[in-house]
């Protein structure tokens, strides 16, 4: 478990984040002046990548994360839970881009999109040398814990994304021992994973985490030989403890760094949250640098640390993208006074809690048809962004009334708004970060009919 203070001391941040020989694209006129260069265009050739010490490959500090694919407009996609919505000649696009400006590694998972997120990787990936970009997948067996089942899930990986082998491979979401032993070990699974490994059909090995710290160190205690971990780590759970993970990433991160264990990163934005700070939040960052976005920001944040192999993002629209190459291409690492700053973020993230939502879709489809991730994104939004009408003797109460109501209108169905939901605690099962969703929607439906009922 994690015994660490709370607050990192000068010293030991800048040892942990000393990157002066990680690899980094050089070049340019020192950080602020490439910085600026940075944001006039997207460096094709410049993108910064880490060696993997297994392989002694350059993979892309930047990871595409396959998790949050573009959809087709809600008026061509049907209506069914399990219907294929995904935009594919966006994703091309997005794909295409990625490679052409540096990116090699793709993450996906049988869980993602509805299950479609693997077979449209392998259509866009496909299309490109093989030798060109690494894939990273996972065993998730979440709702099918048998061998059977979980063999069948492993095989279809290899059928829809179109390779006779898999790069990265993942143990999918685990953190408590009954789980990871239900999951992998009675089925014979892990062991399977392994001769498939020592096969090269699998080159590396390794899982993601959410959970409990006792059962996190127990996977690094030399056990087991990992060739990676994925793990959720940024400069707001630093320090902290935030949903179902009960140790904070700093410590798994020096867990890690200490066993020469390579880390990949996972929710560098928080489900987009750090993307959209409090506002206060947001004039402190443009008080240290007009022109950053806040994403590019947190990206720095996760990318300093030099036992960070990629850090993964799920980018939806190509401005997310193209933002993300920015910040990568060549990665700027953050300065002692620039993790301060970032810090008092983090603690105005605190004064102003957020619903910890990720918006992995973990919880989704609802039985009852709620948009969950909709709902709670602008909840947060409206909070950050100051459009949270809390205070009716305040002046710009009757503003924010108006802009919370209709962005919610706007932004999800009224039949799939928080007054749908039955509390039939479905979505609370697979929710990585523990959140209470039948609770906060019964919150967040409260508040607004308040708000409908009452000017």
């Amino acid at each position: 478990m994690d015994n660490t203070p709370n607050v990192i001391d000068r010293r030991n941040f800048m040892k942990l984040a000393a990157v002066g020989a990680v690899g980094a694209a050089v070049g340019g006129c020192g950080p602020q002046a490439s910085r600026l260069a940075a944001k006039r265009d997207v460096p094709a050739d410049k993108m910064t990548y880490r060696v993997d010490p297994k392989t002694g490959a350059g993979v892309s500090l930047l990871g595409f994360g396959m998790m949050r694919l573009p959809r087709v407009a809600r008026a061509q996609r049907g209506s069914l839970p399990d219907t294929n919505d995904l935009d594919q000649e966006a994703i091309n696009e997005l794909v295409d881009y990625a490679i052409a400006h540096g990116v090699n590694l793709f993450d996906t998972s049988p869980a993602y999109c509805k299950g479609f997120s693997e077979t449209a990787t392998g259509i866009a990936l496909s299309r490109h040398d093989r030798s060109k970009y690494f894939i990273s997948t996972k065993l998730s067996n979440q709702r099918e814990w048998s061998r059977e089942g979980s063999l069948n899930i492993y095989k279809r990986s290899f059928e829809y994304l179109r390779t006779d082998y898999i790069d990265y491979y993942l143990v999918h979401n685990v953190g408590t021992h009954d789980n990871f032993k239900g999951r992998y070990i009675d089925n014979g699974m892990l062991d399977f994973l392994m001769a498939e490994r020592d096969a090269g059909r699998i080159r590396s090995l390794g899982w993601s985490f959410h959970g409990e710290g006792e059962f996190f160190d127990y996977l690094m205690s030399g056990k087991y030989k990992w060739d990676f971990v994925l793990i959720q780590m940024n400069y707001l759970d630093w320090n902290k403890v935030i949903g179902r993970t009960s140790v904070n990433a700093r410590h798994q991160y020096e867990t890690l760094m200490k066993m020469g264990v390579p880390a990949m990163i996972m929710e560098p934005l928080l489900g987009g949250r750090l993307a959209m700070p409090h506002y206060k939040a947001r004039e402190l960052m443009t008080q240290a640098d007009p022109g950053a976005s806040a994403a590019s920001w947190a990206f720095r944040f996760a990318g300093t640390f030099p036992n960070v192999l990629t850090v993964l993002s799920g980018m939806t629209f190509m401005d997310h993208l193209q933002d993300n190459i920015r910040t990568y291409a060549p990665l700027e690492p953050l300065m002692e006074e620039e993790y301060w700053m970032l810090e008092k973020v983090a603690e105005i993230a605190e004064q102003y809690r957020n619903i910890n939502c990720t918006a992995c879709q973990y919880c989704m489809p609802c039985p009852y048809g709620l948009d969950i991730p909709g709902i709670i994104t602008h909840f947060n939004r409206s909070l950050n962004e100051g459009n949270f009408p809390d205070d009716k003797q305040s002046v710009d109460y009757k503003r924010a009334r108006r802009a919370f109501l209709v962005g919610l209108d706007r932004g999800v169905a009224p039949i799939r708004q928080a007054s749908r939901c039955t509390g039939c605690k479905e979505c609370t099962k697979n929710c990585p970060q523990r959140i209470d969703i039948p609770g906060e929607m019964e919150r967040i439906d409260r508040f607004t009919e308040t708000l409908r009922l009452y000017v």
